[in-house]
This record gives C-alpha cells, structure tokens and sequence, in this order.
C-alpha cells in the first residue's frame, strides 16, 4: 500500500488513493474515489463514489466530499467546510439523478466553515473567506466573502492579497511576481524590470 491509512480509518475496496497520501482517524473514502498522490485527509473525512480529487490536496476535519465534487491540485479546503450536490434536496423527493457538478480549480482555498452550493466552479487560487457561502462561480485569483460571497479582492498565488497600482498591476508581497488586472481579472504576468534586454 503506497498510501498510508489510521486503523479507525475505512477505505472500500476499489477507491484509488496515489503514494504519500495520508488517511486519518475516523474518515471514509468510498470504492469509486480516485484521490492523487501527497493529499492528506484529516479526521472524519468522508470522500463519495464520484469524487476526483487531484494531487497534493489538504482536506481538513470534518470534511465531506459528496458525488460530483471534483477537487484539482493543491486545493485547500478548511476545517467544517461543506459541499453540497442537490440544489433543493427534500427528504422525501429522490434526487440523485439531478446532481450539479461542482468544480474547485487549482490551488484555491476553501476556508472554514464555508459552504460551496453544488454546480459552482472556483477559479484557480480564488480565497473563499472563512463562513462564506458560494453560491455561483468564482473568477481566478478572487478573494470571497460574506453570506452570500462577494468579491472584494484578489489574491496571488501565494495567497496574499493583492493591492494594484494606478497602472493595474500588483506585485505579491510574498514572492514578488506581478499581477495584472485584464478582462475583468486578475493574472500573473512577466515583469520587464525582472529581465531587462
């Protein structure tokens, strides 16, 4: 086994799970999950059938990845964050037929306690503030708050918050890269300064 499970742990037979990944106390990953390499789930995680979950992605506590959930590289997701796959679930109106995907892209962070309402896409390396709630799709680089979420910024790769100049661009705090401001978002850019002719 490349992977390494808690005893308290369950994964059904079938469930795929790459090398260096790490399974703690109490958590449930269910036959169909496909999870990438060097994830780590924490206690009472609970990862569904139709779960792609890619590579190096940190699930905290208390965690459940229902059907349709779709976790890429390096995504965060915080302590009690939830998601959801019935946009109008009712306990007695079956409804597994009528599942919205839910896509999270690279490296974007979940923060505790928010909840993602099913059929959002999260951009690559958007920040959902903690206590938030999602309710449609998120741009690259957002930083999201509030019930429900609203923009009110952007952050870098690094996850720092990005402040622009009058010239629409930002250096990370952090790491130094640029940002641009184009198209209505936030990208990373070159800078000609970095690498003069």
């Amino acid at each position: 086994m490349s992977y390494w499970k808690h005893d308290s742990a369950i994964v059904d037979e079938g469930a795929q799970i790459g090398a260096g990944s790490k399974v703690w106390h109490f958590s449930h990953v269910c036959a169909g999950a496909r999870i990438g390499a060097d994830c780590s789930l924490g206690q009472g995680v609970y990862v569904g059938n139709d779960v792609l979950i890619g590579r190096g992605v940190k699930i905290q506590n208390n965690v459940s990845v229902y059907d349709a959930v779709t976790l890429e590289d390096e995504v965060f997701c915080g302590p009690s964050m939830v998601f959801t796959n019935v946009y109008n679930p009712r306990a007695a109106v079956v409804r597994k037929n009528e599942y919205r995907r839910t896509r999270v892209c690279r490296g974007a962070t979940l923060g505790a306690n928010c909840t993602v309402v099913c059929g959002a896409t999260i951009g690559a390396y958007a920040f959902i503030g903690a206590g938030a709630v999602v309710k449609g799709d998120v741009p690259e680089h957002a930083l999201m708050v509030g019930v429900p979420a609203r923009q009110v910024g952007w952050v870098s790769r690094h996850g720092e918050r990005l402040h622009f100049g009058p010239d629409g661009r930002a250096r990370c705090p952090a790491t130094g890269e640029v940002y641009a401001l184009q198209d209505q978002g936030c990208v990373p850019i070159q800078d000609s300064s970095d690498n003069p002719p």
